[in-house]
């Protein structure tokens, strides 16, 4: 409707001067007329938008009614369009039969019967007039109340489509989550069998690999088979974000330039490497030696991801993140390592799959679907974060975000030497483990190094033999027992007995944060690694070395 029509009059009245004479009582009351010259012109008006219709009787009786009732059907729901109809006999049924066919056609109809007062008109087009308004009001209100549903409507819909996405997040969250717990359990069991079959195999090539070159071959190839087993479950304890870190503060940039050449000839020659990154970097909290292996991982998958070749850039830069990051991080500051390729790309079925366990799309053999797994764990378990984004044919961005380091300098990663054999003289060990399996291959390799072993099947026997008066040289136990675990156990012995060396053994690699500077030998082991373990606890003189801030006793 436009708006300075809205309050106009239309008049149709096609006999003699009857259209103007109304045009002029009208507008000497101050209101417009307008002449329509046929039914369907007034039709066309009330479109364009009018204020009310005087209409003559004589200008209905013969005319097709069907186009001026469909309008009148078709208003909105806050019009009522007005009529004022001159009539000869009135608006009354006894005196004007057809008086009944006007009410049902126009429905908000006043009828005045010829000859009238112009008062009277005039009076009847205001009334009529102030109805309009009263309509345009309550058009203007539900104009604002349809806007207000809108409103209300959009926002339920985002709070919706909110609440939806956030649910979504929370149960991929919860998947992963569950997906940890049952491949951390699965991890912790296999360690333990892979033991004593590492174990054996070990001491089996020690004996026989010289007088056998067949069963050395098979051997070789068995141990071979254990170290990669050993390797996948690490990658799954990562991915479980219970892999043991040695955290420190790391030189990210310099740690990207001491493996550059590792990167360079494990993506190929066919894949430009290029590395940037920001000046006076604050150092990042990380394990070196997993940081590593984390954008090594990475990086093998941009070059899968790119068979043809093409570029690869590494950045590194310090990024502020705010409340609700993508990464899903705390607000803070962080180191950002990103890998981007220019590769094939990942959908969005793919992209939401690729950090799960296993999940690969590399043909079989070309991969367990562990690296991002482990990368994602890494970052959790080093309260950062890890996003992956991607199109099809657009390459793939890995962002690894790392903590900034409370230490100002960054520290060198350091490896502790191992002796190539045992020193000294040997020793009283007991061995305490639940997994029957593992106690007696651990048992048997210790005992072929020369040692004697006393085997308890758990903590409570283990303080058993000590209050019975066995004094050992060193306590080798297992971490993830029943009842009663190896860091209890330790605190208890360390409470008796202050000088007594403890040896942590463990395929749960957990937090063990409350014995900090009791040593530890991840499972599996073979006999070198046990001996090693063992000969680290010893000093010049066959000295054996305590717990940090422990007393020593006097050695008898």
């Amino acid at each position: 409707m436009i708006p300075h029509l809205s309050e106009r009059a239309l008049v149709l009245a096609p006999q003699g001067r009857d259209a103007a004479v109304a045009c002029a009582m009208l507008r000497e009351a101050g209101l417009r007329g307008h002449v329509c010259a046929s039914l369907a012109t007034l039709v066309a008006e009330l479109v364009a938008g009018a204020g009310f219709a005087l209409v003559t009787e004589e200008a209905l009786r013969e005319a097709d009614l069907a186009p001026m009732a469909e309008w009148i059907r078709r208003q909105p729901e806050w019009s009522d369009f007005p009529f004022v109809l001159l009539t000869q006999r009135g608006g009354g049924l006894e005196r004007n039969p057809m008086a009944g066919r006007y009410l049902e056609v126009l429905g908000n109809v006043t009828f005045l019967e010829r000859p009238f007062h112009p008062t009277t008109l005039v009076s009847l087009a205001q009334a009529a007039l102030r109805g309009r308004r009263r309509q345009y009001e309550a058009r203007a209100r539900l104009e604002d109340l349809h806007q207000l549903t809108a409103d209300l409507e959009r926002r339920v819909e985002e709070r919706t489509a909110e609440h939806e996405s956030a649910m979504a997040q929370l149960h991929e969250a919860q998947k992963l989550e569950t997906l940890g717990q049952l491949t951390g359990g699965v991890a912790h069991d296999f360690n333990n069998l892979l033991t004593p079959i590492t174990g054996a195999l070990d001491m089996l090539q020690r004996k026989y690999a010289e007088a056998d070159p067949r069963s050395a071959r098979l051997l070789a190839n068995a141990l071979q088979a254990a170290d990669r087993a050993k390797t996948l479950v690490q990658r799954l304890l990562g991915f479980a974000r219970r892999q043991t870190l040695e955290t420190q503060p790391v030189d990210v940039p310099a740690l990207l330039s001491g493996m550059r050449d590792l990167i360079a000839s494990s993506i190929g020659s066919t894949i430009e490497l290029r590395v940037r990154h920001d000046r006076d970097l604050p150092a990042a909290l990380g394990d070196p030696n997993q940081l590593e292996l984390a954008i090594l991982n990475l990086c093998v998958n941009a070059r899968d991801a790119m068979p043809n070749g093409g570029p690869l850039t590494i950045t590194v830069e310090e990024v502020a993140i705010g409340p609700g990051s993508e990464a899903k991080l705390s607000p803070a500051l962080y180191v950002r390592v990103s890998v981007i390729d220019a590769g094939c790309g990942m959908d969005a079925e793919t992209l939401a799959r690729a950090v799960e366990p296993f999940y690969s799309t590399k043909e079989t053999g070309r991969g367990t679907g562990l690296g991002l797994s482990m990368v994602h764990g890494l970052a959790a378990q080093l309260g950062g974060g890890f996003t992956l984004s991607s199109e099809p044919g657009r390459g793939t961005r890995a962002d690894l975000y790392l903590p900034i380091s409370d230490d100002v300098e960054p520290r060198a990663a350091t490896r502790a030497a191992r002796p190539a054999s045992l020193p000294g003289r040997p020793l009283s060990i007991l061995l305490v483990d639940d997994e029957e399996i593992v106690r007696v291959g651990t048992g048997e390799m210790i005992r072929d190094l020369g040692h004697s072993v006393v085997e308890a099947r758990g903590g409570a026997e283990a303080l058993a033999l000590l209050r019975e008066g066995m004094r050992p040289d060193v306590v080798i136990t297992d971490y993830k027992m029943p009842r009663m675990d190896g860091s209890e156990l330790a605190r208890r012995i360390h409470e008796s007995y202050p000088s007594m060396p403890l040896l942590l053994i463990t395929g749960y690699t957990g937090r063990t944060e409350e014995l900090p500077h009791l040593p530890r030998l991840a499972k599996p082991f073979g006999q070198a690694e046990i001996a090693s373990a063992l000969a680290t606890l010893l000093v010049e003189d066959d000295k054996v070395v305590r717990l940090a801030g422990a007393k020593r006793e006097p050695r008898a």
